[in-house]
This record gives structure tokens, C-alpha cells and sequence, in this order.
């Protein structure tokens, strides 16, 4: 899914490691955006979101892992995640840690696609005696990846869902602002860098031809 509007100031890639339709996990990731639109719309910015769903690009996510070469689809959303100014990652947990699609998605990515991309992290499970697993196993992998892990991490359980229906102005919400607001101040810190130019290395024609 893809919400886009026109001459967006900034480009963040929402990335959602959920297994089902509908997805607690997608719940919290939208959420996460919307917040952090709002803090960028604060500082006079505008932003194009663009959703990915991980499910929807499985199998071409374990062919770029057996082949070394992500393919059509998946190809283009690689190539948006490495040109976003912001990235938002939320995956469900399981056994205390983040879900094995996020991690073959981790694992077919440019290793230093992501140097010092603001990058959100949130996690949804069924108890909150698992939400330091966002602080243990994915802060260091984005950690390692060189991004701009945000401070502010949010972990939803199941229980913090039915607690932010009555409870509109703490909680999860709060959190969720919190955490977005964090996101949009350091966006909007950083120059946009435009979408990236697949021939930036390239050598031209004098260099090539250079000494002839």
C-alpha cells in the first residue's frame, strides 16, 4: 500500500513484518506513521508514505536469498527503502525475538544501504514480559546495520490495544507519539537525499577513456 502525496518534502518506507490479514503488527506500524507525519507536518513538512507488507513479498524475499538477486517487485521496494529519509520496522515476536521473515528481509538488503537512516522500531505480542525483546534482538540488528536506531521504541501487547480504546491520551498512544515525534525531529534534521542514482559510480567516458 502506498499513500503518496505529491511534492512530499520527505519519503518514508513503512515496513511491516506481519503474518496475517488483518495484522495487530500493521495496526502499529500504520500508527507509528501516522504519528510521525504529524510531527513532521509540526515542522512545516510534508511526507509520502509507502507501505510494505513483508507477506505479500515472502517468496521473492527466500529467492533473493538463494539466488543473491532480489527480482520484480521486491526489487523496487529495495531500491525505495535504501532512497527513504525514514524508515518505520515493526514485527510480531516470536520466542522473544522478531519474526524469521523480517530477518530474510534483513538479510537480502546492501549492508550499508541503511548507514545513518532514521529508523523507528515497534514489535507486537501477546505479553509485555516479552517487550524487552525490541531493546535485546532488534535494536542490535539495525544497530549493526549502521542505521539511526530511534531512542524511543514502542512494544504493543495485546492487552495495551483494549487499554488505548478507554485511554485515548496514555499508554499506547502516548507511547506511539512519543516514538513518532522522535522519528519526524530527526527526518527533519537530515538533508532528503532524493532517490538514489544507480550510476553514481559508474566511471564516465574520461576517465575511460583517459591518456588515449
Amino acid at each position: 500500500m502506498t499513500d503518496t502525496t505529491a511534492g512530499a518534502d520527505r519519503r518514508l518506507v513503512v515496513v511491516s513484518a506481519g503474518l496475517s490479514k488483518p495484522s495487530s503488527t500493521r495496526l502499529l506500524a500504520d500508527r507509528l506513521a501516522d504519528a510521525t507525519v504529524r510531527g513532521l507536518r509540526e515542522q512545516g513538512l510534508s511526507a509520502d508514505v509507502e507501505t510494505v507488507e513483508l507477506r505479500d513479498h515472502a517468496h521473492a524475499v527466500v529467492d533473493a536469498m538463494l539466488t543473491g538477486f532480489p527480482t520484480g517487485d521486491l526489487a523496487g521496494v529495495l531500491e525505495r527503502v535504501y532512497a527513504a529519509d525514514g524508515i518505520v520496522v515493526a514485527t510480531p515476536l516470536f520466542t522473544t525475538t522478531y519474526s524469521g521473515l523480517l530477518k530474510s528481509f534483513v538479510d537480502v538488503l546492501d549492508k550499508d544501504a541503511l548507514t545513518g537512516t532514521p529508523v523507528l522500531l515497534g514489535a507486537t505480542g501477546g505479553t509485555s514480559r516479552h517487550s524487552l525483546a525490541l531493546e535485546y534482538s532488534l535494536r542490535p540488528l539495525f544497530t549493526y546495520l549502521r542505521a539511526d536506531v530511534a531512542t524511543t521504541s514502542v512494544f504493543a501487547a495485546t492487552d495495551d490495544w483494549a487499554a488505548a480504546e478507554t485511554d485515548a491520551g496514555g499508554g499506547l498512544p502516548r507511547r506511539i507519539e512519543r516514538a513518532g515525534r522522535e522519528l519526524a525531529a530527526t527526518v527533519a534534521r537530515r538533508e532528503s537525499t532524493g532517490p538514489a542514482d544507480p550510476f553514481a559510480t559508474a566511471p564516465d567516458f574520461e576517465s575511460l577513456l583517459g591518456g588515449l
